[in-house]
């Protein structure tokens, strides 16, 4: 169909495509692998063949990626070699031609779908928080993700965690995302167990095992704490929580909400993402229908 929107999630493992209506309604979508070692320009050529296959003329296209997405380069961008180089409108442009672009942040796609077609519609403000891999929040204000001046608003996996903590951004690190991020939690697991265990597998064992169930508990709590912070600088009416680590919401929603409850003079009401492990595809498709001027709502 000529007004078909197409959406395309780069992440770092993997790479989803898909089409959609005027209305949002997902139509098609396949997944491709990223192979990140192979390069950033190979994952793009594939992923414009594949979006090309499943809308040959769209209306309209809408890319998101890990990092801060701008117009001649990616920020803060994702372990694939040249992703830093990437100039994803003008690539997009190359293939499609004169239709609508417009390119954003996964995390901050991801809300504008949340707020599109999910749970943060009816919110304002409203701050969808993604918690995996990576840390990073979109806030909403008036139904519009704050960008930042330099595009970076929400990321608040680079949180210091301590003032006298030689480990911060000028060096390198992210902090937060390093100590109770998705990898963080795997690597500190690994440590305490001496085998490779990775978050996922850390929120199972920490359902029978004390040493497991303490780790867990001591980085939810930490991780809440800057949740609060976030909520006590923003006073958002409602968070949804979203990211890999809603595969263990019986952990992390009650020790945000406990906290919050403890420590936010106004707490937001905090509740699961409607959105799962597609919410940044979504999220791009938004973007593309946002670049055509539509206002889909659910």
């Amino acid at each position: 169909m000529t007004d078909a929107v197409l959406g395309i999630d780069f992440g770092g493992t993997k790479i989803a495509v898909g089409v959609a209506a005027p209305t949002g309604e997902l139509l098609a979508s396949t997944r491709l692998d990223t192979d990140a070692g192979s390069g950033a320009a190979q994952a793009v050529e594939r992923a414009l063949r594949a979006g090309r296959e499943l809308a040959p003329n769209p209306a309209a296209v809408g890319v998101c990626s890990p990092g801060i997405v701008l117009p001649d380069r990616i920020l803060l961008a994702p372990n694939v070699p040249g992703w830093g180089d990437l100039r994803l409108a003008e690539l997009v442009t190359a293939e499609f031609g004169a239709v609508p672009v417009a390119v954003g942040t996964d995390a901050k796609a991801a809300g504008l779908a949340e707020y599109t077609w999910g749970v943060l519609g009816e919110a304002d403000p409203a701050v969808y928080l993604s918690l995996g891999t990576g840390l990073a929040a979109a806030i909403l204000i008036g139904g519009r993700v704050l960008g930042g001046a330099n595009g970076a608003a929400g990321e608040f996996g680079y949180n210091v965690r301590d003032r006298s903590a030689p480990d911060a951004f000028a060096s390198g690190a992210a902090p937060l995302e390093e100590a109770v991020g998705g990898i963080g939690l795997g690597r500190r697991a690994t440590s305490l167990f001496g085998v490779p265990t990775s978050a996922a597998q850390l929120f199972a064992l920490a359902q029978t095992d004390s040493r497991a169930s303490a780790l867990v508990d001591d980085a939810l709590d930490e991780l809440a704490v800057h949740v609060a912070n976030l909520a006590i600088a923003v006073d958002p009416e409602l968070m949804a929580v979203g990211g890999g680590f809603l595969g263990a919401a019986d952990f992390v929603l009650p020790a945000l909400r406990r906290r919050l409850a403890q420590a936010v003079p106004f707490p937001p009401k905090v509740v699961p993402a409607h959105f799962g492990a597609d919410a940044s595809l979504r999220g791009a498709l938004a973007l593309a229908l946002q670049a055509l001027g539509a206002q889909p709502r659910a």
